[in-house]
């Protein structure tokens, strides 16, 4: 029989020792508290700059990061902000916004978390939410009801927030009015002497809750005048703008509110393989004042929209998690500025 020798297996190294307060306190040569003081961004406590560099310097050489869990534990709360993804896709402008939102909630010392929860809507997606105990949920569009905002609030949510077009009881609400919108490229459209007018309204499920305001706005600005609206469904792709583009002249429009710059630069080159001249023809006008509609030619008339700032927003989050029995506050804070250019 043969007998295969018995090879010895190489020792695995020993699991490195996790870093703690105490370790970092000590490379810095100060109390734990300080080091707690300065890692958490305590503000009532008077350390000084020399001392907060040197605790920050041993944390990073340690790899000592605060425990989130414990913070919550010491504060009573989360220091946790949650975003949930939209449940359509963000053009860029929207997109820039809550990059911003999320550094300046970061710059308050909050931990921003973006939420996906497709599928489940209402109530049902805020008790999804509620299972992450965040200290203040922003919730887009109309996804939330006041039965999701108690749920959130029993939760430990300290603060509510919704940005659309309606406000929602027990909530702080941003209201984002996008008939503004459409009534600013109607009124800009008619003015250039522009009569006969449609508007595109997105075939892409979701985006009715920003379209129909929009078309709504577009019959606003005309209702008192002799010009028509047309509503026109289209999809975000080549196809389908060709398919529009190839029966315009018998929809007899000379303009159009393409509902946003991307659509309108999608449709816009579908007239134009048409032989169908912008403006002569016909008037274009987006919105959104993306740079790409103003390297176009002719270049893109838009509506340029203003959201509400991201430092303002990252405050009033910041009050109603210090202040949570506070009244909900409402603000207006979508405007609306139509930008000439050649398109119109």
């Amino acid at each position: 029989m043969v007998q295969i020798p018995k090879q010895s297996t190489p020792s695995s190294p020993a699991h490195p020792a996790v870093p703690t307060s105490a370790d970092v306190a000590r490379l810095a040569g100060v109390s734990r508290a300080t080091v707690s003081y300065v890692l958490n961004n305590t503000s009532d406590v008077r350390i000084s700059e020399p001392t907060r560099r040197r605790v920050r310097e041993a944390a990073k050489e340690l790899g000592y990061v605060p425990h989130a869990a414990a913070r919550s534990l010491r504060a009573g709360h989360s220091r946790t902000v949650l975003m949930p993804a939209p449940a359509v896709p963000v053009g860029p402008l929207y997109g820039q916004f809550l990059n911003d939102l999320q550094w300046a909630l970061g710059r308050l010392d909050y931990t921003v978390v973006q939420y996906g929860s497709i599928g489940a809507e209402g109530d049902e997606a805020a008790r999804a939410w509620a299972e992450l105990r965040p200290v203040a949920v922003l919730v887009p569009g109309s996804g939330i009801g006041p039965r999701g905002v108690t749920v959130l609030k029993r939760s430990g949510a300290r603060a509510v927030v919704t940005l659309g077009p309606t406000r929602v009881d027990g909530a702080h609400a941003l209201l984002m009015d996008h008939e503004e919108v459409g009534r600013a490229a109607g009124a800009h459209l008619h003015a250039r002497g522009r009569r006969r007018i449609g508007v595109v309204v997105p075939a892409e499920p979701g985006l009715d809750a920003f379209a129909r305001p929009r078309l709504a706005g577009v019959r606003r600005a005309l209702r008192a005048t002799p010009a028509t609206v047309r509503e026109l469904p289209l999809a975000y792709d080549e196809e389908s703008a060709a398919r529009l583009a190839a029966r315009w002249r018998d929809l007899g429009l000379d303009a159009v509110f393409a509902y946003n710059d991307e659509y309108a630069m999608l449709l816009m080159r579908a007239l134009q393989d048409e032989g169908i001249s912008i403006p002569e023809d016909t008037a274009v006008i987006g919105a959104d004042d993306l740079m790409l509609g103003r390297l176009l030619r002719p270049r893109l008339s838009t509506v340029h929209i203003e959201l509400p700032a991201a430092g303002d927003l990252a405050r009033l989050v910041d009050r109603a998690v210090r202040d949570p029995g506070a009244a909900p506050e409402t603000h207006r804070v979508l405007g609306a500025t139509v930008i000439h250019r050649d398109s119109s």
